[in-house]
């Protein structure tokens, strides 16, 4: 079996070609893709060559770690079926290419147990899987009443926002960039010279800006948090005697857990939260190349989604 990939063989030089997929072990599934997010911040690093060395980075590699498609082949006693629709957090089935994250493709091998199912009617907007599960846990913590700090208005911002609002938060976002100060939905987005407050207990911080940390300390109340949601190529630092008076606390908010995954799952279905509004550019894959430079490219760009449906 083949697939039609993204594959990234060296920094800005993208390719689309068939790959011959791994032989289909007994507790995989065979997946269909549909549509795959790109993202801004780990897939930029990759694209632009400036990627902190993590196991398993190099080129040539297949990108993308938010894709849905529908199962074409699943194992006896799986969890999934075939013909349901599934999320999935990328793949490793492309034998010498490398797999990081592996989703950009038009069909996936991967474990049956990997899969997550999802509502037929969430389509493309379930490609945000990833990001609401990766900002569901960067909001651990957050509960009814709390008024935390988010700081950036894009794509995971905003989703770090509205799973505060679901917790019964009422979260302030900052966002430097005026264009982006739209779309808040229950909460208030400001610019960070707008907001008087100097005591919040936790901020999340969306931005990815490694230069920032001292005037976030400076927001803090005594005994506050700083959570690190973004991904950040530069050395954080930051100057000790504020953090020392506030006896201010940093945590590294890293990969989406299964529980995470399940949690947003479940807000979803409920009706408190929202995918919508998100994704703001789609492109077929047969031009993925001009896709992803847009993506990276333009500030207007939130979400950029590839459509595999026409994939042949």
């Amino acid at each position: 079996m083949d697939a039609l990939a993204v594959i990234l063989e060296q920094p800005e030089r993208l390719a689309l070609r068939r790959l011959t997929l791994t032989d289909v072990g007994s507790g995989d599934a065979v997946v269909e893709v549909a549509w795959s997010g790109i993202s801004t911040g780990t897939e930029r690093l990759l694209w632009s060559g400036r990627m902190p060395h993590f196991p398993g980075m190099g080129y040539p590699l297949v990108p993308g770690y938010e894709t849905v498609g529908r199962v074409a082949e699943a194992p006896a006693g799986s969890p999934v079926r075939v013909g349901q629709w599934v999320f999935v957090p990328g793949a490793r089935c492309f034998g010498p290419v490398r797999g990081l994250f592996g989703g950009a493709a038009s069909h996936l091998v991967t474990p049956a147990e990997k899969l997550l199912p999802v509502d037929a009617a969430l389509g493309e907007r379930a490609c945000l899987l990833a990001l609401a599960a990766t900002a569901h846990r960067a909001a651990g913590g957050i509960g009814e009443g709390d008024r935390p700090l988010v700081v950036g208005h894009g794509v995971l911002g905003r989703l770090i926002a509205r799973v505060a609002v679901a917790m019964g938060a009422e979260p302030t976002v900052w966002e430097t960039d005026t264009a982006r100060r739209d779309g808040a939905t229950g909460y208030a987005a400001l610019a960070p010279e707008a907001d008087p407050r100097r005591d919040y207990a936790r901020i999340v911080d969306a931005s990815g800006d490694a230069s920032g940390l001292d005037s976030l300390i400076g927001r803090l109340a005594p005994g506050g948090e700083i959570v690190l949601a973004g991904f950040y190529e530069a050395p954080l630092s930051f100057a000790f005697p504020p953090a020392f008076m506030r006896e201010a606390r940093i945590r590294i908010s890293a990969e989406f857990r299964p529980d995470d995954l399940a949690a947003v799952s479940r807000l979803i279905e409920a009706g408190r939260l929202s995918l919508d509004g998100l994704i703001t550019h789609r492109a077929p894959a047969a031009r993925a190349e001009e896709a992803y430079r847009t993506a990276f490219a333009d500030p207007a760009c939130l979400k950029m989604v590839l459509d595999w449906r026409d994939a042949a």
